[in-house]
């Protein structure tokens, strides 16, 4: 998600993005594995941005405006993007023309899904750990020391795997991440093509097949003419959006085709009214199920991130979040419900500081203080996944139960609630007319360190470290209890 702080240990910022792992995560650098991706042909939706430069706008009749996108100081100038822009990663596409619009039928609209990705299979785990860790903004090291990137994530992984092949094991042996997603796309283009838009829909996964980079490649082929960028994470953070649109800056530097694409990027969309109400029907529903529903504790369960991606980086998911669990509540008291609630934040790794209330230690002082009934609300995930299936549904409901909670719940993930589909839609179709030539990266922000040479040195010198630290039983010691 985010970036954190040192630990004592290494000096390393770790942070595991949204989830993908069992009380772990990081960013990825493609590196290992094969090459797949995903395209349907469909519709896309809109969400209220701008972006640099004039771009006609389409002449779409959307039905529902969206709110703007919140985007902090800290991130506008990091991406030299304008402050109600957003973006997220994704590759699916669907061809169907029945259904167009005569007002964009020159257009050939194109929508980008973001998502982490996961490792389907158990062979599969070190890699995308590998993958995971060698995203610079999971593992944030200092430019001195940019060049142990790669054996760093090495190690890590290398020590990471066994205890997360424990953790997909349980959930069946893979992440159903991709599954979901793909279904998601195919809903969303449905939902697209109901609103007279046709448009093709690409998934894009930051560290596992179908890569980011593979969806770009395929709109390049497909002649996209206008794309709109859609994360499938409500709430914008440094280490799961902010790291996709870092894949698709160092792209449009690069490219010229892509230079010159309007791209509309949907930030985050945690505040528009189709996703605070598909999420208060879902509490809702659950709550029915409980034999007393006014006494249930409504226990919202985010991702953390460490406390320095916030309070040094500027991420605003802390924030969002906040805001975000204000406006379920707020439609839930609406409805008539007026349920306790509580948020609180897991996944943690590390001895470094993240941020809090911890989940675990929130349910242990819930059953301490006499609560008995308890509906978990996984709010930062849309899909489900091992931070779902594993430690929420297996860990955290072990620990309520011995804690003293006797009525255990939990709300599932959106998946493709028509609701929610309809409203991602929306947000597409919304987005459309902002879309506009991204800026490139300044001149500073490029590494320069990309000659033959100068790469092969680091790799020397960082494959040195990894060799030294393998055999330093005190070190090894040290990175087992900060990343296990």
């Amino acid at each position: 998600m985010s970036s954190s702080g040192p630990s004592p240990a290494t000096g390393i910022h770790a942070s595991p993005p949204l989830g993908l792992l069992p009380a772990t995560g990081t960013h990825h650098t493609r590196s290992w594995g094969k090459t797949t991706s995903t395209s349907f042909t469909g519709s896309t939706t809109k969400h209220e941005q701008s972006l640099h430069g004039n771009v006609k706008p389409l002449q779409l009749a959307a039905n529902e405006s969206s709110r703007l996108a919140y985007r902090s100081p800290a991130l506008k100038n990091q991406w030299n993007l304008p402050a109600s822009s957003s973006s997220t990663n994704v590759v699916t596409t669907f061809d169907d023309n029945e259904h167009v619009s005569s007002s964009v039928i020159e257009e050939k609209v194109g929508v980008l899904l973001l998502n982490l990705g996961g490792p389907e299979t158990l062979d599969d785990v070190q890699p995308f750990l590998f993958n995971l860790f060698a995203d610079p903004d999971i593992i944030r090291l200092p430019r001195l020391f940019r060049f142990l990137q790669r054996p760093l994530a090495k190690l890590i992984s290398t020590f990471r795997a066994p205890k997360s092949k424990e953790g997909y094991a349980s959930i069946g042996g893979g992440s159903p991440l991709r599954k979901i997603t793909d279904e998601q796309a195919n809903a969303l283009k449905i939902a697209l093509e109901k609103k007279k838009l046709n448009a093709n829909i690409y998934v894009g996964m930051r560290y596992w097949y179908p890569f980011t980079e593979e969806a770009i490649d395929q709109i390049k082929k497909d002649k996209i003419t206008k794309l709109v960028v859609l994360p499938l994470y409500p709430q914008y953070s440094i280490s799961t959006s902010g790291s996709s649109i870092r894949v698709l800056q160092d792209i449009v530097k690069e490219d010229s085709y892509f230079s010159g694409l309007p791209i509309s990027i949907i930030e985050s969309w945690y505040q528009r009214d189709g996703y605070v109400k598909s999420m208060s029907d879902l509490i809702e529903k659950e709550l029915s199920a409980f034999s007393n529903p006014e006494e249930v504790m409504i226990f919202f369960s985010a991702h953390g991130v460490p406390l320095t991606y916030v309070e040094d980086a500027g991420d605003p998911y802390r924030d969002q979040m906040e805001d975000c669990i204000a406006l379920i509540m707020g439609e839930l008291r609406s409805r008539g419900i007026l349920n306790s609630h509580t948020l609180a934040y897991q996944s943690r790794v590390g001895p470094v500081q993240w941020l809090k209330p911890y989940t675990d230690e929130v349910l242990v002082e819930l059953g301490q203080k006499g609560v008995k009934s308890l509906l978990a609300v996984p709010v930062s995930f849309v899909s489900e996944h091992i931070e779902t299936l594993e430690e929420i549904d297996m860990e955290y409901k072990e620990l309520a139960l011995e804690s003293g909670i006797k009525n255990w719940g939990r709300v599932p993930a959106l998946g493709c609630t028509s609701t929610f589909i309809s409203d991602l839609a929306d947000a597409v179709v919304e987005a459309l007319p902002s879309a506009s030539a991204l800026a490139t990266r300044k001149p500073d922000d490029i590494d320069s360190s990309m000659d033959l040479t100068h790469y092969l040195t680091k790799m020397l010198f960082g494959s040195i470290l990894a060799f030294v630290l393998l055999l330093s039983p005190r070190l090894v010691s040290a990175f087992r209890s900060t990343m296990l």
